[in-house]
């Protein structure tokens, strides 16, 4: 049997950051808090909370990110879309957030009224797009704002140099770091960073790492969301529609894979969509060298 090959970069730091949603219900809000408990003491660079479309869990997401402040010593990242509000409601928003401590907005445009793959449109009196919300969170306070990058593009980009411009227009109005879309073909991933570097960005560009608990939920995500699934992918989930247990362990080595990997190829930030879930994630990071403290 041979011993597993050791990676060139496991002594570099690590630094890793989580995604969580706002819970719809008590036992969700337990489910969340359990979550983050379990993976405060990992001690993430910061944890983002997201925004419901249309600004749907606009006071869910505020009060699950004034908790984390309150009860713990992590950075909460807020969400924060154009969608739904005026220009006054969302900077009415940004300034609580400012309020109670927050220093940090995860800006994006927000997805469609009527969700993915529905035709974008403009509330009235509202930022019409990220970088206009991220020029008006700059003119309320000194936040570092973190926004989207779409390795495979945006689906409604025409193309990558379209993609790749709007996020130097993000750049210029004042982001300081980009999180991309989920991904599963890491080349893809470096492809993208490619044309990124050769565009003059300079900004850290984190790979958004999800773990595949459920196969038909993210594949059918994925294909709204502009993200391929690859044929492998879809082999190793096959057959286990009703065997949650074995999809886990397949999700769990499936995540590792792709993270080590990543490490491997000289990656050292990990944004992890959690949904909510701790364990897989903590024992990804476990793999990547990132130890618990006290």
């Amino acid at each position: 049997m041979h011993e597993p090959r050791p990676s060139r970069n496991h002594h570099r730091p690590i630094d890793v950051s989580f995604e969580f949603f706002p819970p719809r219900t008590p036992e969700m809000e337990v489910a969340l808090w359990e979550a983050i408990s379990r993976l405060a003491p990992l001690r993430p660079t910061f944890v983002s909370v997201t925004y419901g479309a249309g600004g749907s869990t606009r006071e869910r997401t505020h009060a699950t990110v004034a908790r984390i402040l309150r009860e713990t010593d992590i950075k909460p990242a807020a969400h924060l879309t154009c969608v739904g509000a005026t220009r006054g409601e969302v900077d009415e928003v940004a300034r609580a957030y400012w309020d109670v401590g927050v220093r940090h907005i995860v800006a994006l445009r927000g997805d469609p009224q009527g969700g993915l793959g529905g035709v974008y449109a403009p509330t009235p009196g509202g930022y019409a797009f990220s970088t206009d919300l991220i020029a008006g969170l700059r003119a309320i306070g000194d936040f570092e704002i973190s926004v989207s990058a779409y390795p495979e593009k945006h689906p409604e980009s025409a193309s990558f140099e379209q993609d790749i411009d709007v996020l130097k227009r993000k750049i210029d109005a004042g982001a300081t770091r980009a999180i991309t879309q989920f991904f599963f073909d890491n080349d893809i991933y470096f492809r993208f960073l490619d044309r990124v570097r050769a565009a003059g960005i300079t900004i850290p560009i984190v790979p958004g790492v999800t773990a595949v608990q459920n196969f038909k939920q993210t594949a059918n995500f994925a294909k709204r969301a502009g993200a391929s699934v690859p044929q492998w992918l879809a082999e190793r989930f096959e057959g286990l529609d009703d065997d949650l247990p074995t999809r886990r362990l397949i999700a769990a080595a499936v995540a590792a894979e792709q993270v080590l990997d990543l490490l491997d190829r000289g990656v050292e930030q990990f944004h992890f969509y959690t949904m909510n879930r701790a364990d897989l994630v903590y024992a990804v990071c476990h793999l990547l060298g990132v130890r618990a403290h006290a």
